[in-house]
């Protein structure tokens, strides 16, 4: 697969595979990324779906479909465990580790995070209030996502803040999102704060590139890889965009 890199201000992009470019000998104090999360559909033909078709439907907003969000149960395990392994060469001792994942995937996220040879630290809940997608009345919401956290080793004391809310309450605002699974940037800009000053992000699966948006307005260095030639171009966009608001 063709690699195509951009040195963005205190950015740096690759739009490739992740499992090939994390081979690439890069260094950084943290991880945070939304991998795809293969949930959704109950049976083997539900998720083999589109995305858009799994998570929006034909009656909702239009999107691009992203790649690799059609892996079955044992499959995804074992390719989370695969590149979460590979990343550990990437990233400095000590470095954070937070992954997205939703309610199906959660028991499963825990377990790749340890399989790939991370510390477990616990789990933060995204609250997207009641304003998220309402089930039918017999049902609980299904109102929050959550951040499975942890680190390379041993973790030693922030000498720049913290402790951090173990709680985010954001609300989606759906005309702001420019990629179906988009996360907030006011809820990326909190998770970025525990990673030291100046430090470098790693986000495997940057999509349309919030992380990046949210490290390099806080002062930190990105580097996001993105398999998608349309959101690799959204993301690098918006980070230009950004640090000429800096």
């Amino acid at each position: 697969m063709t690699v195509q890199k951009e040195v963005i201000g205190n950015a740096v992009l690759y739009c490739g595979d992740s499992l090939e470019l994390l081979r690439a000998g890069f260094t950084a104090d943290a991880l945070i990324t939304d991998p795809p999360y293969s949930s959704g559909g109950i049976n083997a033909g539900a998720r083999r779906s589109t995305p858009q078709d799994k998570y929006i439907g034909t009656h909702g907003r239009q999107y691009t479909n992203f790649y690799g969000d059609n892996r079955d149960a044992r499959s995804w395990s074992l390719w989370m465990t695969l590149w979460l392994g590979q990343s550990m060469k990437t990233l400095n001792d000590g470095a954070y580790v937070m992954l997205f994942t939703d309610w199906r995937q959660l028991p499963a996220t825990t377990d790749a995070l340890q399989a790939g040879g991370y510390i477990w630290r616990g789990v933060v809940p995204w609250n997207k209030t009641a304003s998220s997608r309402a089930p039918h009345t017999g049902y609980f919401r299904h109102q929050c996502e959550y951040v499975v956290w942890g680190s390379k080793g041993n973790l030693e004391k922030s000498l720049h803040g913290g402790p951090w809310p173990g709680l985010v309450t954001q609300r989606v605002i759906p005309k702001e999102k420019l990629h179906m699974t988009a996360k907030p940037l006011s809820l990326m800009q909190e998770l970025v704060e525990p990673v030291i000053p100046g430090g470098t992000i790693l986000d495997p699966f940057m999509g349309s590139g919030t992380t990046g948006v949210a490290a390099v307005t806080s002062g930190r260095r990105f580097i996001g890889v993105e398999m998608s030639n349309f959101y690799f171009d959204v993301a690098c966009k918006r980070i230009e965009e950004a640090q000429q608001q800096i």
